[in-house]
């Protein structure tokens, strides 16, 4: 079990703060989460059966299971003001740069719509997740080198698509 959770805890820790940082506030999360992650897979492992699938397919199911209840639960939670006032300035991005920042990254998701779903999940492992191509590969049933081919192919078709759309040259 010990070798096990020290070969999958690394990429459970990535995908869940790749997950919870897209929620502001919620990325000093992604530890707990990433544990809770743990725990339910050491308990789930008994009841596991192999059909064909990666074993990192299950791993990421229980963590796409986890982190949608943290968001769940953070949705109804409310904020409380404190009683205190920070000692210094925060050095946080302004609303300016919040605003920029989300424009952006809705063009970033926009422009993932575009590509076809496997295209999609490589580069969310990959780019967001920071997934090596082993890792990658071995969640998706394909080999590292597969995996750098079509991450080229679907950054080209990335760019196609954002220069149809004038969003870059």
């Amino acid at each position: 079990m010990d070798s096990l959770l020290r070969e999958v805890r690394p990429m459970v820790v990535r995908y869940c703060r790749a997950r919870l940082a897209r929620v502001s506030g919620l990325a000093h999360y992604s530890d707990d989460v990433a544990q809770e992650v743990c725990i339910a897979l050491l308990t789930a492992i008994p009841r596991y059966q192999d059909r064909g699938r990666p074993f990192a397919s299950f791993v990421f199911g229980i963590a796409a299971h986890k982190v949608a209840d943290t968001l769940r639960v953070a949705g109804r939670v409310e904020t409380v003001p404190t009683e205190s006032v920070p000692e210094r300035a925060d050095d946080g991005p302004g609303p300016e740069e919040s605003a920029v920042r989300g424009i952006e990254a809705q063009r970033a998701r926009e422009l993932l719509d575009e590509l076809p779903e496997q295209q999609r999940r490589l580069l969310i492992m990959r780019v967001i997740a920071g997934l090596t191509a082993d890792e990658t590969g071995h969640v998706l049933g394909m080999s590292a080198g597969a995996v750098r081919v079509a991450q080229h192919r679907a950054i080209a078709r990335l760019r196609q698509v954002a220069v149809a759309n004038r969003l870059f040259t």
